[in-house]
């Protein structure tokens, strides 16, 4: 099965994440999701395999959520807010197989695995 995490490297709950993976045997893609940023076609497959909206993943307090007005904001406006800042998406995001999740708690990393 491949698995690939969309991992912040100085975020403790992606490398936690990251960890679990790994004890698990597992030797996941790496995606430094900062350094390679977003696309939209990238996003809305995370998101449709995670079973969730743009919203869900929005970082509402990370800056510069809170200044463009997210909290209110329709689904395209925060999936362009996303491409343009990457670091607004919650972190980590594990995808296995057919399935995903923004892994916070990391030990959401184990459904993804089980299900994927």
């Amino acid at each position: 099965m491949s698995v690939t995490i969309y991992h912040n490297p100085r975020c403790s709950k992606s490398r936690q994440a990251l960890e679990l993976i790994r004890a698990k045997g597992v030797e996941p893609a790496v995606v430094e999701y900062l350094k390679t940023g977003w696309t939209e076609a990238l996003l809305t497959g995370l998101f449709n395999k995670a079973g969730i909206g743009p919203r869900a993943a929005l970082r509402v307090k990370q800056d510069p959520a809170p200044e463009l007005g997210l909290a209110k904001a329709d689904d395209a406006t925060i999936l362009a807010a996303m491409i343009a800042h990457p670091v607004m998406v919650e972190r980590p995001i594990v995808v296995a197989g057919d399935q995903a999740a923004i892994c916070r708690p990391p030990e959401r990393v184990h459904e993804v695995l089980d299900r994927g």
